[in-house]
């Protein structure tokens, strides 16, 4: 019964069992999961990915374990959980197309894993699964920082971040 509940968590309650991009499928998770968190200070943002973070790992780890070991492409509890880490703090990734934009550039950075996120996946028990999710997402959230800024500048529309 846990096993299945895990699995069932692991697999984004199935949509990591996609045929095809099944971590761009299982990352849609992320993306309403986001949105609230951006509705609460930031301080509970923070506590709330840390904890989510923290219980990632070992639901990755046993999902694998369970599937043979290594990184499965149908374990997609670490993309949907680090996504939000993307645009935590970024008050305007609520409007949807900015939203859009970091799901886009989490989802570039995810798949071609660029160093130093490559790195990530090498570190041992179960952490590299989700550590190199959170990488590509604090990647993510730099790149989506500096655009807000410079479009902020150019507009001179404030865009709260």
């Amino acid at each position: 019964m846990l096993e299945t509940l895990n699995l069932w968590l692991a697999t984004g309650f199935g949509l990591g069992l996609a045929p095809i991009a099944p971590g761009t499928f299982g990352s849609l998770l992320g993306i309403p999961l986001a949105w609230w968190l951006l509705g609460r200070p930031l301080g509970q943002q923070g506590a709330i990915m840390a904890v989510l973070v923290a219980l990632a790992v070992p639901v990755c780890h046993y999902a694998a374990l369970q599937l043979g070991g290594g990184d499965p492409g149908s374990i997609v509890a670490d993309e949907y959980v680090a996504f939000p880490l993307a645009v935590i703090g970024l008050k305007a990734a609520r409007h949807p197309l900015v939203m859009a934009l970091a799901f886009a550039i989490f989802r570039f950075f995810d798949a071609l894993k660029p160093p130093p996120i490559h790195l990530a996946e090498y570190v041992q028990g179960g952490v590299g699964i989700v550590l190199d999710d959170v990488v590509a997402a604090l990647a993510t959230w730099v790149v989506m920082a500096l655009l807000l800024y410079l479009w902020q500048r150019r507009t001179g529309a404030c865009v709260r971040r």
